[in-house]
């Protein structure tokens, strides 16, 4: 499909399900939204938003989750001593799903349309095409090439929300909706453009480290149906995404929407 097809808006798009462009294996099939991030639009983010060279680190610690849904293992760090302790070499070995993270293109599957029980991921993709160690199709080091660089715009969720007297979990199926983003947007003078990287606080960090407990957070580990706050996912969404021209979307929540199982619409995955 050819790359405009990633500037048009949702009505516009022949099959809002297939919008992927380049052939299967291409640089432009594996970087998806981020096609958006154009030289030209990452020099005007860069000359418009930069004014005190003050630089922050949006990851969170490696070792947290350290109690994680799927029984994934926080990361363990080896100390290597070598030449009787002249130096030393560190050994991680960890999920990178169990920190801060990108979901990858190879991350989530769906199923096919045609009720058969194949899934396929991104552009088509197979499960073979992902298990196939010499086959790199829409692998993360087509991000990894240039990096993720561009306008990142915070919607500070949490924070409004607290002056908003509204009390909410983290770890429950509470809903940030489309017209609450709208609404701290507007409050905030944030005026939304293409390329832009959505930011979405809703408070997960506070919550883990400085309410919970470690009997909590062993609960939460142990469910085999955890609940995840987030936005919601509804067809609005999705729409205004595109049509908005976001090149990603990503937050502090262990899942970007509210997470639920009977959603008819997981983002993440769309």
């Amino acid at each position: 499909m050819d790359p405009s097809f990633m500037e048009k808006q949702w009505d516009e798009l022949p099959d809002p399900k297939r919008v992927w462009i380049g052939q299967p294996g291409s640089r432009e099939e594996g970087l998806g939204r981020l096609v958006l991030l154009t030289p030209e639009r990452v020099a005007q983010a860069a000359q418009t938003q930069i004014k005190t060279g003050i630089r922050v680190n949006l990851g969170w610690d490696l070792n947290k989750l350290e109690y994680a849904c799927f029984n994934r293992q926080p990361c363990e760090l080896k100390m290597v001593p070598l030449l009787d302790g002249v130096a030393f070499d560190d050994i991680y070995v960890m999920n990178p799903q169990q920190s801060s993270q990108w979901d990858g293109l190879r991350h989530f599957s769906m199923p096919r349309e045609d009720g058969s029980k194949e899934r396929v991921f991104y552009g088509g993709t197979t499960k073979e095409e992902i298990l196939d160690r010499c086959n790199d199709r829409i692998g993360i080091q087509h991000w990894a090439q240039e990096g993720i660089t561009g306008r990142g715009v915070l919607i500070d969720y949490a924070s409004w929300a607290e002056e908003k007297g509204i009390n909410y979990s983290t770890f429950s199926l509470h809903t940030i909706r489309l017209s609450d983003i709208l609404e701290i947007s507007e409050e905030c003078n944030i005026t939304f453009q293409r390329g832009d990287i959505l930011l979405v606080r809703i408070g997960v960090i506070k919550e883990w480290e400085h309410a919970m407990d470690v009997d909590a957070k062993k609960a939460y580990a142990a469910t085999t149906s955890p609940q995840h706050a987030g936005v919601e996912g509804t067809m609005d969404v999705l729409k205004w995404i595109w049509n908005t021209g976001f090149a990603a979307v990503a937050g502090d929540a262990i899942s970007w929407e509210a997470s639920q199982v009977c959603a008819r619409y997981r983002l993440f995955q769309d």
